[in-house]
């Protein structure tokens, strides 16, 4: 033993104090002492990263916007996720189940005041959200789909990403949890807080403060949009999503509209190109899917005619799945 090796010091504790550690020893007189106590209220003391008024100003916006970015990325790099499936559609289309349970409701209703025309009007948009209620099975068994993909539960390469509400993104995240997997919910804060649906898993569901951080994360390890009947929200990330494609900003993945009755009224395709504003090839960024099979079917020829696979470095035996 070396006797000239001092012995350690201890990580955080000192045997003698340092001078002015403490207020009091700070403080000579009283007026010193009110002094410190001013000095030690003043926002200016508050150490930035403890600062959420200064966190929250215009001028700390672009740190917020990394933290945006760093903190799903970290979390999903540390949960193994490689790749994933976004699938979008409308938060307003439920499970059949309760679809049908609130179109009775209203219809009993209406029996009682056949002249409420209001009352009507419900049970009119309430039945046309039934006649698409069936997606929400789509989109549920279809998760199960992907989550046959990898080599079991605890396999996350390829998971299913959604933005976290109800609907057709709950139907997507519930067929991943149905069949012990992973699945992805990228929540957004909003004035009236939209809570996250149940089936996301806790560890990989997060709240974003910016739309542009989330559509990132959405872009950033996808290998296909799957998009179902959807109002605004859908509609922004299907035409981001084509436009990205379009211009190659991104390498080009596949887009499948589930339900081509919907989304041929929805949207005119051919008409824009007959319009000369998107070109015929434009066109032929996406196609069009009934059910959940005809999905991952179609998947798997696009990467196959890329000469690729949808889940890279699988083995015969997950590209069979």
């Amino acid at each position: 033993m070396n006797k000239n090796v001092p012995e350690p010091p201890h990580p955080t504790r000192r045997r003698q104090r340092l001078p002015g550690d403490t207020a009091t020893e700070v403080a000579k007189v009283r007026e010193e002492a009110e002094q410190i106590e001013a000095i030690l209220q003043s926002n200016s003391y508050i150490p930035a990263i403890m600062d959420t008024s200064f966190l929250g100003g215009n001028d700390a916006r672009s740190v917020r916007l990394q933290l945006d970015y760093l903190k799903p990325e970290l979390l999903m790099r540390e949960h193994g996720v490689e790749y994933t499936i976004v699938v979008f559609g409308g938060t307003r289309i439920p499970e059949p189940a309760r679809c049908a349970a609130e179109t009775k409701a209203l219809e009993e209703e209406l029996a009682v005041s056949p002249d409420d025309r209001q009352l009507a009007r419900r049970l009119e948009l309430a039945r046309r959200v039934q006649s698409k209620s069936h997606y929400y099975d789509v989109a549920r068994e279809f998760s199960h789909l992907v989550a046959r993909a990898g080599e079991g539960p605890g396999d996350s390469r390829l998971v299913v990403v959604t933005g976290g509400g109800p609907g057709i993104m709950e139907a997507a995240n519930r067929g991943a949890a149905e069949a012990d997997a992973k699945s992805i919910g990228l929540n957004i804060t909003l004035p009236r807080e939209q809570f996250p649906n149940a089936y996301v898993s806790p560890e990989l569901c997060f709240q974003f403060n910016y739309f542009a951080l989330r559509k990132l994360h959405f872009m950033l390890r996808a290998r296909a949009l799957i998009a179902f009947p959807g109002g605004y929200g859908t509609l922004d990330e299907l035409f981001e999503t084509l436009t990205l494609i379009q211009t190659r900003k991104i390498k080009p993945l596949p887009v499948v509209l589930v339900g081509e009755s919907f989304w041929r009224r929805a949207v005119d395709f051919d008409f824009l190109v007959e319009e000369g504003v998107i070109d015929p090839e434009d066109r032929e960024l996406f196609w069009f899917a009934e059910t959940a099979q005809d999905i991952w079917s179609g998947l798997q020829h696009w990467y196959e005619r890329a000469g690729d696979t949808l889940l890279p470095n699988a083995t015969a035996s997950e590209k069979r799945a």
